[in-house]
């Protein structure tokens, strides 16, 4: 039997022994990234879990690799590292933290000059960092790194090491349900720094009701009054940062974000004035805080967060790239001189017009031509002469998808009534018929054929005999003339399951039991093929895809995003409203289906006129 002495030094050691193996547990699972992560090495679930700390705890370690930063709020990672990395010749990491803290930002902002090199310093600001000021949180989730914060390391590490083990158990859990898509427990790229937002670059976003269904927090919008409360602080802090980069010669841009005018109106004009004042008499800086696209909420997700496009456009305003479009009176650089005049603009009603910047534009869809037509998908050559007689007629005026993409990245104005039309599959029949057509009227047009078949009269290597595909002799041809686009519709993921059997890939769907990283190997392997091919037979450039059989995922809109295809195409009908300066509206462009049965006064009909 166990004496009371001999219980109690079973019980000391029993947790004493707990203590350790949570210490080991935490060390091991690293789920805030303060250890170095030497086991998952995930720094997205770190970084999420807290910015302030995991992206500190890497810097150390990593920090030789870049030579410039951002900082501020999360709106900070809608500002692209890889634009400042061109415009500044530097190697930017995107430092941003969750919420608008001055006090945190001011203190590694003092960190990173005093520790690592830094050459350029961004520093995203707006009028919500006088609104708050010090986190003051004790919360793992939320404190800053002990190295930043100038306190006890050993206590910072004895916090993380004895931390409930439930964060690493999560980060386990997460682990085994991580997929190649972002997801909430892992929202960032790690060599930026930034979010990752490659869902939220191929949204389709076109026509403003649309969009309010999928974000009702616009229609809705919360009513509330805000206070800078910490005015004085907040000037303070940036006068501390001004004169660390004068001391340490680092170059500093400071920006203050785009605001959704509907949460900008909440704030006091007299404390706005205030703040511009005073901020511009200690450094000048860019203000993108209020202007026309300020009503437009296809540019923001949420209350206080705005897309990349909008911080593309500021980086070019800001370094003078005129080859993106931005409105005339997007930012303006605010000085002593202008500031009470910039700080007006809180107090003007902002009314919505997009009627300068937006454009709808028809996209027509057709497979294969005949003399007579044997079936409605089947178009006759004297019912599409008939179609195409009607549009130019009706003054509709066909536009290539580059002019498309000149519109939404440079801001070209498209002729009026412009109509897109395109042919997939890439048969003979449309050099032989539509080509001559297309001539006679001068209508351009954009051709979608599948690579495999190019030139093929039988399926592929097979002798089943198919309807015939053009070469690339007359894809050239037809290329030269300037009426033709030739842009892909996959190399071969729009196989014949008559001739492959069940296991063909008819679209570009996974395969029944493909996993999710062989798909995404087939699918950049087939599209770097097609365009591979296209590109040295034709010498132009391949751009846009459209979806064999109109399916697709978000899964594919990214892969092919990442592979810099500025525009998809669906099977989904409708017509589409394109944005300038917004590249989610060329993505899953919506197409009217013409067949044989569409007489010129029905295709007029679909169009709207």
């Amino acid at each position: 039997m166990m004496t009371s002495k001999q219980w109690l030094r079973m019980f000391l050691f029993s947790l004493i022994l707990i203590a350790l193996l949570i210490c080991v547990f935490n060390y091991v699972t690293d789920p805030f990234g303060v250890f170095g992560d030497h086991f998952f090495q995930w720094y997205s679930f770190n970084f999420t879990k807290n910015p302030r700390v995991a992206k500190i705890a890497y810097l150390d370690r990593l920090h030789e690799q870049y030579d410039s930063y951002i900082i501020g709020s999360s709106s900070s990672s809608s500002f692209s590292v890889e634009l400042l990395n061109e415009y500044l010749d530097a190697r930017f990491f995107n430092l941003f933290m969750y919420g608008a803290y001055i006090a945190d930002v001011t203190k590694t902002v003092q960190y990173i000059a005093e520790h690592y090199e830094v050459k350029n310093l961004v520093l995203n600001l707006g009028v919500v960092n006088a609104q708050k000021y010090d986190k003051g949180s004790d919360l793992l989730t939320d404190i800053l790194h002990a190295r930043t914060e100038g306190s006890s390391l050993l206590k910072f590490y004895g916090k993380y090491l004895f931390a409930n083990p439930a964060y690493g158990l999560e980060k386990i859990q997460s682990f085994k349900r991580d997929q190649y898509l972002p997801q909430n427990f892992d929202v960032f790229q790690v060599t930026t720094g930034a979010y990752d937002k490659s869902l939220r670059d191929i949204e389709r976003i076109q026509a403003l009701p649309d969009y309010y269904e999928k974000y009702p927090v616009f229609l809705n919008y919360p009513q509330r009054e805000y206070e800078l409360d910490y005015l004085d602080d907040f000037i303070a802090s940036v006068a501390e940062i001004k004169n660390l980069c004068e001391e340490k010669n680092i170059n500093l841009v400071v920006i203050f974000f785009p605001l959704y005018s509907e949460h900008a109106r909440y704030y006091n004009p007299e404390q706005v004035e205030e703040l511009y004042t005073r901020l511009a008499a200690i450094t000048p800086f860019w203000d993108f805080s209020l202007h026309r696209l300020s009503t437009d909420p296809r540019f923001f997700y949420d209350e206080t967060h705005f897309r990349n496009a909008l911080g593309d456009m500021a980086l070019a305003k800001i370094f003078g790239d005129e080859n993106k479009y931005f409105p005339q009176d997007f930012g303006v650089c605010v000085t002593p001189a202008n500031a009470r005049e910039q700080a007006a603009k809180y107090k003007t009603e902002y009314i919505f017009d997009d009627s300068n910047y937006t454009v709808e534009v028809p996209v027509l869809m057709y497979h294969h031509l005949a003399q007579t037509s044997d079936g409605p998908l089947i178009v006759s050559k004297e019912q599409f002469a008939a179609q195409i007689e009607a549009l130019a007629e009706a003054g509709y005026t066909s536009v290539s998808l580059q002019q498309l993409v000149d519109y939404v990245e440079k801001g070209k104005e498209l002729p009026p009534k412009p109509v897109v039309i395109t042919f997939d599959d890439g048969y003979a029949s449309n050099y032989e018929i539509a080509y001559p057509i297309l001539k006679e009227y001068g209508m351009k047009a954009t051709i979608f054929p599948i690579g495999s078949l190019i030139g093929k009269n039988t399926y592929k290597n097979t002798p089943h005999a198919i309807y015939p595909h053009f070469d690339y002799r007359q894809a050239r041809e037809m290329a030269a003339s300037g009426l033709i686009e030739i842009q892909s519709h996959s190399y071969d993921m729009h196989q014949s399951q008559k001739y492959e059997g069940e296991t063909a890939r008819v679209a570009m769907q996974p395969l029944p039991g493909e996993s999710e990283e062989a798909f995404i190997a087939a699918v950049r392997a087939d599209f770097a093929r097609s365009r591979r091919e296209l590109e040295a037979q034709i010498g132009k450039p391949v751009f846009a895809l459209a979806y064999p059989l109109g399916k697709y995922s978000d899964l594919t809109e990214v892969i092919l995003n990442q592979m810099e295809v500025k525009v998809t195409l669906t099977t989904e009908p409708g017509i589409n409203t394109l944005i300038k300066g917004l590249p989610q509206s060329l993505r899953a462009l919506k197409r009217i289906n013409v067949d044989e049965n569409t007489t010129a006064e029905k295709l007029l009909q679909k169009l709207g006129r």
